[in-house]
């Protein structure tokens, strides 16, 4: 009985020392990059963590901008100057998928991701045609601004409160978010939490628009696919592992 207790804790010893090195590597491995079972389901990676291939200044271009690689992460570098400014747009049009992405802010930042947005001279900002997940530091934000639940980190920007309540990691810190639309149904998460969802095809959805001030554009929320475009932060923001798993 003593040599059989022995014999499963050392077998016991060996799983768990075996799932440490199974953590650490997890740990270790490199950003901006997919694993073979990503590769399998059908992720693509929409950042290579070395240039803004497949990214281009919204109604602009691939100019010069703003927008910059350094050291694996997509920034909104705030200390450029002489170049454009304005949202970072893809270059592909998605439909039906389940997108997630890691995000930092600076202190006090205030940014976003827009999709289903519609890229065309009439329209003079991303904004006004795509719904926001919204990027946020809150706690550097004041009370007033958060009470609502509309403008936390995490929400269907200014229309619905959060789903639940979660706070970003602090300012500079990676932060990790996921959103899936599924025919004009869009989910949103942070850190592993639902924040956000809405259906865009629903009477609801028309009455949240026009309680807010996105009324203002006609345009707006009505496009159930589109371009992924990241908000120009004066200050800074940063992105990385940015995929993209199309849903048929």
């Amino acid at each position: 009985m003593k040599i059989k207790s022995v014999t499963i804790k050392i077998s016991l010893f060996i799983c768990f020392a075996f799932a440490i090195q199974i953590a650490k590597g997890q740990e270790t491995l490199p950003h901006n990059i997919l694993s073979q079972t990503e590769v399998k389901a059908g992720w693509m990676l929409l950042f290579d963590g070395k240039t803004t291939n497949g990214w281009h200044l919204y109604n602009e271009g691939k100019i010069k901008s703003a927008w910059a690689v350094k050291n694996g992460e997509l920034i909104c570098d705030p200390n450029t100057e002489k170049v454009e400014r304005g949202d970072l747009v893809s270059d592909q049009i998605f439909t039906n998928y389940d997108f997630s992405f890691e995000w930092k802010i600076s202190e006090a930042g205030n940014s976003g991701v827009f999709i289903n947005v519609q890229e065309a001279p009439e329209f003079p900002t991303a904004w006004t045609t795509g719904p926001e997940y919204q990027l946020l530091d809150n706690a550097n934000m004041s009370s007033d601004y958060l009470k609502s639940g509309k403008f936390s980190a995490g929400c269907v920007y200014s229309l619905s409160p959060l789903a639940n309540e979660v706070q970003p990691n602090p300012a500079g810190q990676w932060n990790s978010s996921r959103i899936l639309q599924q025919n004009g149904v869009i989910t949103f998460w942070l850190n592993g939490i639902e924040t956000g969802h809405e259906d865009m095809k629903t009477d609801r959805w028309k009455q949240l628009i026009a309680a807010s001030k996105l009324s203002n554009f006609p345009s707006f929320g009505k496009a159930i696919q589109g371009k992924i475009a990241f908000q120009d932060w004066s200050k800074g923001v940063a992105l990385r592992n940015i995929k993209i798993r199309e849903i048929l």
